[in-house]
């Protein structure tokens, strides 16, 4: 009887476990679509706001021809510049993605494309691979002499008369800001706000000497923190004769 029961519960776990794996299985085909890599599937608990689809874009779009009205991408179109084998090429990857964008957008359509290029050359291989599909437009860089704002866009459109907007400096992106929120952002330091070169407290002289401009400063510094100090006459700052 002991065997039975053990038998018993050895194919109840059996079969409990084989329907388990077959709905593991619908709920990924069911999440992802296009991915043949097991190790690189996820799963989630909450329904995604829109359709979701996990696919290598160097391979190619896989949509109806002229089914978006715009394309909007931040930070992927770099990787399609790197190889993780030795079939993949990363200009032929480009151009599968391009080409592919080309089919789905319809026309009058625009794309904007945000990406950190790691080199100067592989900026030029992305734009040059768009223009040979049939793209018009350009790069866009904001921020160009900041090192942490730096952005790079790829702005696309079908209109061969078409000419990419000017990217953005520090001076244009401070009066964007505020524009935007009406409101502008000042020094966290109020000693250093509006210190610029020639501004500000006087300076000593190079040999360390004191100026006149730079006593009354200080005199006037000290009567506000309520200290006493001497009336400034005509003598305040006056150079001293020297001793015999």
């Amino acid at each position: 009887m002991a065997n039975e029961r053990i038998e018993q519960k050895r194919e109840e776990f059996q079969n409990n476990d084989s329907s388990s794996d077959e709905d593991d299985s619908d709920e990924d085909n069911s999440m992802q679509i296009g991915n043949s890599n097991s190790n690189n599937r996820r799963k989630t608990s909450e329904p995604s706001p829109g359709d979701l689809l996990h696919h290598d874009m160097g391979t190619g779009l896989p949509f109806r021809p002229a089914t978006f009205d715009a394309c909007i991408s931040i930070s992927a179109l770099q990787w399609l510049c790197y190889s993780n084998s030795n079939k993949q090429v990363p200009k032929r990857r480009l151009m599968r993605f391009f080409s592919s964008l080309y089919k789905v957008l319809r026309r009058g359509a625009r794309t904007v494309l945000q990406f950190y290029p790691e080199t100067s050359e592989h900026a030029i291989l992305i734009s040059e691979c768009a223009a040979k599909v049939g793209f018009a437009g350009g790069i866009v860089v904001d921020y160009p002499n900041s090192t942490k704002a730096k952005k790079h866009y790829l702005v696309l459109s079908f209109e061969r008369a078409y000419k990419a907007p000017q990217g953005l400096s520090g001076m244009e992106g401070a009066l964007l800001n505020e524009a935007r929120t009406g409101v502008r952002v000042a020094d966290k330091d109020p000693k250093r706000a509006g210190k610029r070169k020639g501004e500000g407290a006087p300076r000593k002289k190079k040999g360390g000497g004191k100026t006149k401009e730079w006593i009354l400063h200080k005199k006037e510094t000290q009567r506000k923190r309520g200290k006493d100090t001497r009336k400034d006459t005509k003598y305040t700052g006056r150079k001293r004769p020297m001793r015999f």
